[in-house]
């Protein structure tokens, strides 16, 4: 018989070892393990959690929850390579930020007008999740916040440099890149890019976020929305300071 990891074990395994068991039982499990290495900034009144929807936001709740933080997402989209949707040739993100993967692109070229077509349609979606996940709230005000920006892995990481880039336009006095599970070539690329990184587990072998995940189940624009409803300190709830 296949033996389980609850919640519990896993976070007494972190406090025992400092190191998660993988798979990780689920985005929420995840979640509650990565703040445990962010306890750092508990109960600040500075610190936002952002999260990349979908698979983040589970992750980032769990955060923000353990530490009292105000909660939100950041819309960041992949760029996928057609006829090979999960390699990232690029991403988009709020605020008009559009990186291209020069180390894909390099290895697997895609003329230009291609390129434009597929981040067009990935700006109508973004900008679709825009409004469906915020309901016409407007973002965060982040000038001069501490932001722990969160998802539920990383790859090759080009979401994670678009949302960066799209996040140091609002100013923020600091950005902590928080992730439960990504190789370790694309943690050490990003540590030029973000004030800290956070990654508790980076395997050698990595050909998925999903393989490091017993339930990797795909969330929806309404599971999105209840995480964020069911935030105890929404991302406009505590006054900034002066």
């Amino acid at each position: 018989m296949k033996s389980v990891t609850t919640p519990a074990k896993q976070t007494s395994y972190l406090a025992n070892t400092m190191r998660p068991l993988l798979p990780y039982l689920n985005r929420e499990a995840a979640g509650r393990i990565l703040a445990g290495y962010l306890s750092s900034y508990r109960n600040r009144d500075d610190v936002v959690v952002l999260a990349l929807p979908r698979g983040g936001v589970p992750v980032g709740f769990e955060i923000a929850r353990a530490l009292g933080a105000r909660f939100d997402v950041l819309v960041v989209r992949k760029l996928g390579r057609p006829g090979q949707p999960e390699l990232a040739m690029g991403a988009i993100a709020e605020g008009g930020i559009c990186l291209r993967n020069r180390r894909v692109l390099a290895m697997a070229p895609v003329p230009d007008d291609v390129f434009e077509e597929v981040a067009r349609k990935e700006r109508e979606e973004l900008e679709r999740r825009e409004v469906a996940y915020r309901g016409g709230r407007p973002p965060a005000p982040l000038e001069g916040q501490c932001v722990i920006l969160v998802d539920d892995g990383l790859a090759t990481g080009s979401t994670m440099r678009a949302a960066l880039q799209a996040l140091r336009l609002r100013k923020p006095s600091r950005i902590i890149v928080a992730v439960p599970v990504a190789p370790l070539d694309t943690t050490a690329s990003l540590e030029g890019e973000a004030d800290e990184v956070v990654c508790p587990a980076k395997p050698r072998e990595f050909y998925g976020i999903g393989q490091f995940y017993e339930d990797f189940s795909q969330l929806t624009d309404e599971e999105v929305r209840g995480w964020l409803a069911r935030s105890p300190l929404p991302a406009s709830s505590v006054p900034l300071r002066s």
